[in-house]
């Protein structure tokens, strides 16, 4: 796509950037309620290590592990061919407009061997030399001479503004042909270990450690590096070579204007070089300057109003200086070379005899921090379909240098500029070009990989847009927010993360100075996926953390649950939770996680239910349940917790058993047991004192603490007023009575055990009730029983536990057993 033509309406966008109006319905009968077709979200798949990341520019970018079919394989080294067009794309574009002239680089050869010389040996070098001094020039003239010296190749790179781990992944996918593949660091290391290359790094930013670790990785590489001196210096043990360069002599200065302007110059212009030699210490970028200046003398001279063939100057402003009185008849006009604090600093004298075009293009580097926007994007910005040309007009002044593919303003330009007036309107043109930026990074015909080539100047408009932000209008959304959500998914399509993490703080900080919340946890999420890829566990939950806090408050179901599912794999890969437990954390806010119960207390209050069953059917004592695993951040830590529940309810249960067996084998022997006269209709009636279920009477024998479910049974205490004396008449009409199961010689089971009577002595003895018949319980369980009275899932545990037990249970268990009966239920069984 051409950036110039802002995207006919097919695309979704009118002439001006903004959305295209709804167009009517091909239905006759529904005319006015025709809707526009949103272009689908582009949407990348990249593999970054072991995980599988879908950048996802409306919801958030999803991140997995990724499948076994998902993996590439180990990736293959370019072809000749294929490194021959990774170089081509490294270089900068060459203007558009005339060609220009060769810059033959003079006074270095001697700097040139000796750097080949080095590198042939396998010698890193470090060409160290100030801003302008030509250094850019040298590099690639060496580079040319060392093609054939390494199997690899030559592979240009640029410093600026990266990092040692940047210089890393950029080797390997100049090397490697690996598209949307960024491996981890293991495996990075891994691959470019092996490759042999002449690596040249101009504009290099770092120095000591750093690089020691760049040169460690790639041992089969030798590097030339560029950089000016007030970089870090290599450290002493990496053995870097270091080669220093300085200014041009006299003659060579004089011969680099004279290369520029095509002549030789006069005795005036002689001496004034000189003077300029002088003052500039013989940088070379000063001489081209220079040169530029004497050209657009020449060109004034011989007519003020010139129009080359190209129409460069047909729009320039014209020059002012004062003319002579009387001009010989058939001279040119005179006009007065530059003087030395011009020649010194010369980029507003250039700019000023230059196209309309051409200065427009200078305001906009100058707002964007020195980034020159691509020659593609100058006539959309400027409004002048040949604007184009206006990087030809700079470069051949002297006022750009090429950095990486890019262009930046030359050393000084900048400064220059803005002391000249150039800086007065940097809010206005950043926000133009932020908002052409927005409009171009998310058109689906470019690539994510020409955003990335335009990664500089992106950055550089947020760098402004970003302080300015302010809450918009309703309906509408901040430049800045816009520039940043468009810009951040190409950047991590394109694989270039520190740019991505770069747009991402930007995003966040202008969306929170707007005020919107949707875009402010889109960044947080997508801050929390990069630094997942990274490995950086404890950020990445942080940042999921505020993202999923603030979808939740916006009821974004779609967001939410990709934070969710981020956050899950955080917690799989930090061992917060086990494996299997993945999926279904994936699936519950962590804020509304249930908070994992504490372990019960010792004893048999916990163990019991809160309320008595309706009914006759038997329920015993329970242990606890063991309490569900906790899907937090508890670990190891959380597993110990669970196992020390799981122990406390076993103990408990052996408790349990302990005591109903005391409790049976202490009991007294009436055979005429309420327990065993339950009839199929029970009714509850109120215990001493207002007491519900479970309320015992002091001196009865209640037996099941449900007197209303007593059928038939003693009733008459008897002279003494005492139930349970040897007083107490005998009743008439009883049934034949059941053995009692309950004496510890019997191996009953729980339903016929019944409560302990109150006349129990302290030390556990049961007394002793007659018998109508006057004998002892039957050693074996009455096959009469009462169906109501089968044993329930944990009677039958019970009668499982050794008949030893009531032998030697320990007293204990009955007090703490008499104790737990005065605030819990009783069991009717029990």
């Amino acid at each position: 796509m051409d950036p110039t033509h802002r995207g006919p309406e097919e695309y979704g966008r009118e002439a001006d950037g903004h959305a295209a109006r709804p167009r009517p319905s091909r239905d006759p009968l529904t005319p006015d309620f025709g809707q526009h077709t949103p272009a689908l979200a582009r949407t990348v798949r990249v593999v970054a290590g072991e995980h599988l990341l879908t950048v996802n520019p409306v919801d958030g970018s999803e991140i997995e592990l990724s499948p076994p079919t998902e993996r590439p394989g180990r990736p293959a080294k370019r072809t000749p061919e294929d490194r021959a067009e990774a170089d081509h794309a490294a270089r900068p574009p060459a203007p558009a407009g005339p060609a220009q002239p060769e810059q033959l680089l003079l006074g270095r050869q001697e700097e040139r061997e000796q750097l080949v010389r080095l590198l042939a040996r396998g010698r890193s070098v470090r060409l160290t030399g100030p801003a302008g001094a030509g250094r850019t020039s040298l590099l690639d003239l060496v580079a040319e001479d060392c093609e054939d010296l390494a199997p690899d190749g030559v592979v240009r790179l640029t410093g600026h503004r990266r990092t040692a781990a940047d210089l890393l992944h950029d080797l390997f996918h100049i090397v490697y042909d690996a598209p949307r593949y960024r491996p981890d660091d293991e495996e990075l290391l891994a691959l470019v270990r092996e490759v042999g290359a002449v690596v040249v790094v101009d504009d290099l930013e770092f120095g000591g450690a750093d690089l020691d670790r760049l040169l460690d990785a790639t041992p089969e590489c030798a590097f030339l590096l560029g950089a000016t001196p007030d970089v870090p210096p290599p450290t002493a043990e990496s053995a870097v070579a270091e080669v220093a360069l300085s200014g041009l002599d006299r003659a060579g200065g004089v011969e680099v204007i004279e290369r520029a302007i095509g002549r030789v110059l006069t005795e005036e212009e002689a001496n004034w070089a000189g003077d300029l030699w002088f003052e500039s210490e013989g940088l070379p970028l000063r001489f081209v300057q220079a040169g530029a200046l004497l050209r657009q003398r020449d060109h004034l001279r011989a007519e003020a109003a010139a129009v080359d063939e190209f129409g460069v100057f047909e729009d320039a402003r014209p020059f002012t200086a004062p003319a002579p009185a009387d001009p010989p008849a058939g001279e040119p006009e005179e006009i007065p070379l530059p003087s030395l604090g011009e020649a010194a600093a010369p980029a507003p004298l250039l700019a000023a005899r230059l196209s309309a075009s051409a200065r427009a293009a200078l305001r906009f580097a100058v707002a964007l921090d020195g980034e020159v926007p691509h020659q593609a994007h100058l006539p959309a910005l400027v409004g002048d379909t040949h604007a184009d040309a206006a990087l030809g007009e700079l470069a051949s002044c002297g006022l750009v240098s090429p950095v990486g593919a890019r262009y930046r303003l030359a050393a000084g330009v900048q400064a220059q500029l803005e002391a000249a007036g150039y800086a007065d309107d940097v809010g206005t043109r950043a926000r133009t070009a932020a908002q052409h930026y927005a409009w171009w990074a998310g058109h689906p015909s470019v690539t994510p990989a020409r955003v990335c080539a335009e990664a500089d100047a992106v950055l550089a408009a947020l760098a402004v847009t970003v302080p300015e932000t302010e809450r918009p209008a309703e309906g509408e959304q901040a430049t800045s927010v816009e520039l940043a959500r468009t810009a951040a998914p190409a950047f991590a399509a394109g694989l270039h993360w520190s740019a991505w993490e770069a747009t991402l703080h930007e995003g966040a900080e202008a969306s929170r100075l707007a005020g919107e919340s949707a875009d402010r946890a889109y960044f947080h999420h997508e801050l929390g996926v990069l630094a997942l890829c990274t490995g950086q566990l404890d950020r990445a939950r942080s940042e999921l953390e505020a993202s999923i806090g603030l979808r939740g408050s916006l009821a974004d179901k779609r967001g939410t649950t990709a934070g969710r599912r981020a956050l899950a794999l955080v917690a799989d890969r930090s061992g917060d939770v086990p494996g299997p437990a993945l999926a279904a954390a994936a699936e519950e806010t962590p804020d509304s996680r249930p908070e994992e119960p504490a372990s019960p207390p010792r004893g048999i209050t916990a163990a019991l239910p809160s309320a008595p069953p309706t009914g006759p059917t038997a329920v015993t004592s329970r242990p606890a349940p063991t309490p569900p695993a906790h899907r937090g951040r508890g670990g190891l830590r959380g597993l110990a917790k669970r196992n020390l529940v799981a122990a406390g309810a076993g103990a408990l249960l052996v408790a349990v058993l302990g005591t109903v067996v005391t409790l049976g084998a202490t009991s007294d022997t009436d055979p005429n047991a309420p327990a065993d006269t339950v009839g199929v209709n029970p009714t509850a009636a109120p215990g001493v004192g207002g007491d519900d279920l479970g309320g015992e009477t002091p001196g009865v024998d209640t037996g099941t603490g449900d007197p209303g479910g007593v059928t038939s049974g003693p009733s008459d205490p008897g002279p003494d007023g005492t139930m349970g004396t040897s007083d107490d008449p005998t009743p008439t009409g009883a049934a034949e009575p059941s053995p009692d199961t309950s004496s510890p010689q019997s191996g009953g089971g729980p339903s016929s055990s019944p409560k302990p009577s109150p006349s129990n002595s302290p030390s556990g003895t049961p007394s002793t009730s007659p018998s109508p018949t006057g004998g002892t319980g039957s050693p074996s369980s009455s096959p009469s029983a009462s169906p109501s009275s089968s044993p329930s899932p944990s009677a039958s545990t019970s009668e499982s536990a050794p008949d030893t037990a009531s032998a030697t249970a320990p007293t204990g268990a009955i007090s703490s057993s008499s104790t737990s009966e005065s605030s819990t239920p009783s069991d009717p069984l029990i």
